[in-house]
């Protein structure tokens, strides 16, 4: 007996049957197993407990129900035993003479051989050889990016180099301009009849925040936040200095600061 062409067989009938289903495969694997253990001798002795286990089928009424269908289908022969001392007979037929013999003309030891499914084989060193030509063909349409110093990204496109936009500071005609830095903003404010003192609490405090109008949008022009920073400064101070008047003094009080506890009240 030929394990591998029993199986073989079994499956090639199996796949042609619309009326099995898994239960059905699994009953007959496991049949299969107790005839392999009695060296394929017929017939051979099952138990159900031990054919239930084997082929994870729980119920008993699906259990007889496919033993008897793979009787009836002609997959085995059943001979159920009525004593509960006298396990049930079972003869499995042979599928050897189904399983599909080609003979292969290029081999002169061996004359027949099981079909087996061709896998296609792919030539990966022709292949990567093949991309890297690919790529060098190519070579002339390749897009090269350089980021310069003012943080504006220049995109080299077949040899022509164009400006492309990036997440920064933007002047008002959209081109993407540097943060100042703080002799620029130093001059600006003494240009606009301003203090140093108030060019410097300006820069610090855009650059600590990324130079962004209300900490979300980047700023569009500095120069007119600057003018509006000199306008409204002098309110600001204002507001500041009325802040600093109102807030109490601590420590001084309404009351006596000193008093003479052994006098009765």
């Amino acid at each position: 007996m030929n394990y591998i062409l029993q199986l073989s067989g079994f499956f090639q009938k199996v796949a042609l049957d619309n009326r099995l289903n898994p239960t059905h495969v699994s009953l007959y694997m496991a049949v299969f197993q107790f005839w392999n253990a009695e060296r394929f001798q017929n017939p051979v002795s099952i138990s159900r407990q031990e054919l239930m286990r084997i082929s994870k089928i729980s119920a008993k009424a699906t259990y007889h129900k496919c033993i008897k269908d793979l009787h009836n289908f002609g997959y085995i022969q059943y001979l159920p035993s009525y004593n509960p001392f006298k396990g049930s007979l079972v003869y499995l037929f042979d599928f050897q003479s189904s399983a599909r013999l080609v003979v292969a003309p290029d081999r002169t030891n061996i004359e027949t051989s099981i079909e087996q499914a061709l896998v296609p084989y792919i030539n990966k060193e022709n292949l990567l050889n093949t991309n890297i030509e690919n790529e060098s063909t190519q070579s002339k349409n390749d897009i090269v990016l350089k980021v310069s110093k003012n943080r504006v990204k220049v995109v080299e496109v077949n040899g022509e180099k164009v400006a492309e936009k990036t997440k920064g500071n933007k002047s008002k005609s959209g081109m993407l301009i540097a943060p100042p830095d703080i002799a620029a903003v130093q001059n600006y404010f003494l240009e606009q009849k301003s203090s140093e003192i108030e060019a410097d609490k300006f820069y610090n405090y855009f650059q600590s925040n990324g130079w962004k109008v209300g900490g979300k949008a980047p700023m569009q022009d500095w120069q007119a936040a600057a003018r509006n920073w000199v306008l409204n400064a002098p309110a600001f101070a204002k507001t500041q200095k009325v802040l600093t008047t109102e807030q109490p003094t601590p420590g001084q009080l309404n009351t006596a600061s000193s008093k003479n506890y052994a006098e009765p009240l």
